[in-house]
């Protein structure tokens, strides 16, 4: 996964840099950076990134990013999302599991797979609770040191 995070910064820096038309166009450039990466991976990045099209005119689209404040606007929501299904969290070693209100596992694990927290390696939700693997080195403390800048008021 630590590809994944070091080819989402690529394609952030690739589409402010160039006028992208098409996914194509944007697959040429991250092979020439080295990135082996298919179409539908790209297509799940771009949407993870929440990359949309401008239109230039006569000439088509463009990809563009997301302005800072939409990003913002974004992460508030998925919060509020984390916060209202969220009941508690435990670790063992690099593996946490997070309980939640029943029926709220996928979106508390989709809030923590969007917050874009370079801690977490993945998440598997369940029902009412979510799996959540941290990366080799990062304790849970840590990672709730990290939770709290984004959530001050995180109760455990």
């Amino acid at each position: 996964m630590k590809e994944r995070h070091i080819r989402l910064k690529a394609i952030k820096r690739i589409i402010r840099n160039n006028r992208i038309s098409s996914q194509e166009a944007l697959l040429g450039y991250l092979q020439e950076e080295g990135f082996n990466v298919t179409q539908a991976t790209l297509s799940r990045d771009l949407k993870l990134l929440k990359v949309g099209k401008v239109s230039q005119g006569e000439n088509g689209y463009y990809y563009t990013l997301p302005g800072e404040e939409e990003r913002k606007e974004s992460e508030r929501g998925y919060i509020q999302d984390f916060q209202r299904g969220y009941v508690s969290i435990e670790f063992s070693g690099n593996v946490g599991v997070v309980r939640t209100l029943s029926g709220h596992a996928d979106s508390v694990a989709l809030a923590l797979d969007n917050m874009n927290m370079e801690e977490i390696l993945g998440t598997i939700a369940g029902d009412d609770t979510v799996m959540l693997v941290l990366r080799e080195g990062v304790t849970g403390e840590e990672f709730l040191t990290k939770l709290r800048e984004k959530i001050p008021d995180l109760e455990e």
